[in-house]
């Protein structure tokens, strides 16, 4: 009998955490078992324990292969952006298309894992979720701050405070969108957006902002 190879073993494990993450964008971690997973992908309990030892160590190699795709989905795009102004609202643009795309089926992982974890005890799965979603504030923030630096926002203009304010705003729009099937909850996230860069904006910042606008046409 031949054994599988390594890359085989890879891309197996990689098919299993696809499959959990978009079944607990949906139905939350804790939903998520071998034996479901065994059932979805067609695999054997012991094929599935294989991989993964335990329940927990299933749900943390989920969170991480989410913040991965969250990476390659709303991140890598908007990094692409001058740094400054520009970035920090390509961000958010880049999360609502994330939204709009149905990158996981349920809306955004990270939304339905907080939402599912908020009022539970520590432990290594929630501190996971926290840490993934604080490095994800942490940009928003430093983004805001170089701006500000930039001379792109006003002086007085607090990047934390900014930061929450424009999270605020992406994720009513995901929980909206889906609660209600209507897309159009995007674009009054857009408009959310919009307003509070612009209040917070300098000359110099609106400027770049509108060349932003004008390049997409």
């Amino acid at each position: 009998m031949t054994r599988p190879n390594r890359a085989d073993g890879l891309e197996t494990r990689r098919a299993i955490l696809r499959t959990a993450a978009d079944l607990a964008s949906v139905d939350g971690l804790e939903g998520i078992t071998i034996g479901r997973l065994a059932t979805e992908l067609g695999m054997s309990k012991s094929g599935l324990f294989a991989h993964f030892g335990s329940k927990e160590d299933l749900q943390l190699a989920t969170i991480e292969h989410a913040r991965q795709r969250y990476v390659d989905e709303v991140l890598s795009p908007a990094l692409s952006e001058p740094a400054g102004i520009v970035r920090l609202q390509a961000l958010c643009e880049s999360f609502l298309s994330y939204v709009a795309r149905d990158v996981f089926p349920g809306g955004c992982f990270f939304a339905a894992t907080m939402a599912e974890y908020d009022g539970k005890p520590d432990g290594p799965v929630r501190d996971l979720v926290a840490d993934c979603q604080e490095q994800w504030m942490g940009t928003l923030e430093r983004t805001a701050a170089r701006a500000r630096e930039e001379g792109q926002l006003r002086p007085g203009c607090d990047p934390r405070q900014l930061a929450f304010e424009l999270e605020a705003a992406l994720l009513a729009a995901n929980w909206y969108v889906h609660l209600h099937h209507d897309a159009s909850f995007l674009d009054r996230a857009r408009q959310a957006v919009h307003t509070r860069l612009t209040a917070e904006a300098t000359a110099r910042g609106r400027t770049a902002l509108g060349s932003v606008r004008q390049r997409r046409g």
